[in-house]
């Protein structure tokens, strides 16, 4: 076919092709055709290729090189360190428009802070209050839809204004309408999904969220999320031999993020009188493991 291409362009004649057509290419132009394809064949034929014994070894030794597998794993790292390096630079940025939270948790979050149409899936109430209390702290409504449990005796212990969150513990199956309709007016809206999300749902929530310029926190599976956080570890201080009371709780917070390529993570303490610190030096009591 393509020599026929060839042949017109280069004579400015076109051959029709009919099943009664002797010929459709000049003589010479076949003969050319069928001599360059023996001499190809010829030289695949002579290639001679190399063949290990069973027993050889197959890596750098043998090809003087890197296998492909060692090349891609040195590739992947490259660029998880490359978005790592990415995430510390937004985390470092002004941004006015970023909601800040406690500053225990701000450096393991993308920009340092809840970003104004971002979803975030987050693993325990504790951090949900410790993420609400920044918001809040600075004149930010909030709300919390289906979590019955949220205690407003600790919220407010942890800095967050009750005059400014509204509480709807039991939405039943509306629990995602309010959502949406809370999202409209408060900055901040944490959501026990009822049932399951689909994407197309998802998409239209993260869109109003966006022209809203609000955060959703929830708490349970989710489609997308910008940032998920949990708590890998957690232990308690001050209990000794049998005998004391409880002071001090560590937890170990594990996020991930779209943002970086790799999971990060930090120790903080939850002291006595509700505040969040950066667990800089370990406790002085001896460490009880909490059960979960």
């Amino acid at each position: 076919m393509f020599d026929s291409f060839e042949y017109a362009f280069e004579t400015g004649r076109v051959t029709l092709l009919v099943p009664d057509s002797p010929a459709v290419h000049p003589p010479q132009q076949v003969k050319a055709v069928r001599e360059k394809t023996a001499r190809d064949k010829a030289a695949r034929e002579k290639t001679v290729w190399p063949v290990l014994p069973p027993d050889a070894a197959v890596g750098p030794a043998v090809y003087g090189e890197d296998t492909a597998v060692e090349r891609a794993k040195a590739d992947l790292e490259r660029l998880l360190s490359l978005r790592s390096r990415m995430g510390e630079l937004e985390s470092t940025r002004v941004d006015d428009g970023v909601l800040r939270t406690d500053p225990a948790l701000a450096p393991l979050l993308p920009g340092g802070g809840l970003q104004p149409g971002g979803v975030y899936s987050v693993g325990t109430t504790s951090l949900v209050m410790a993420l609400l209390a920044g918001p809040s702290a600075e004149g930010a409504w909030c709300a919390v839809v289906g979590m019955p449990g949220f205690g407003a005796e600790a919220a407010a212990l942890l800095g967050i204004d009750l005059d400014r969150l509204v509480l709807v513990p039991h939405p039943g199956d509306h629990w995602f309408s309010v959502t949406a309709a809370l999202a409209d007016a408060v900055s901040v809206v944490v959501a026990v999904p009822g049932s399951r999300v689909g994407e197309a749902e998802a998409a239209r929530l993260a869109a109003r969220l966006r022209q809203r310029r609000a955060v959703l926190l929830v708490c349970g599976a989710w489609p997308r999320v910008d940032a998920r956080l949990g708590v890998a570890s957690s232990r308690w201080t001050g209990v000794g031999e049998g005998h004391g009371y409880l002071a001090t709780r560590e937890l170990t917070v594990a996020v991930e993020s779209r943002s970086w390529g790799r999971e990060r993570r930090g120790r903080l303490l939850v002291t006595p009188d509700g505040r969040l610190e950066a667990a800089s030096a370990p406790a002085g009591f001896p460490a009880l493991k909490a059960v979960v």
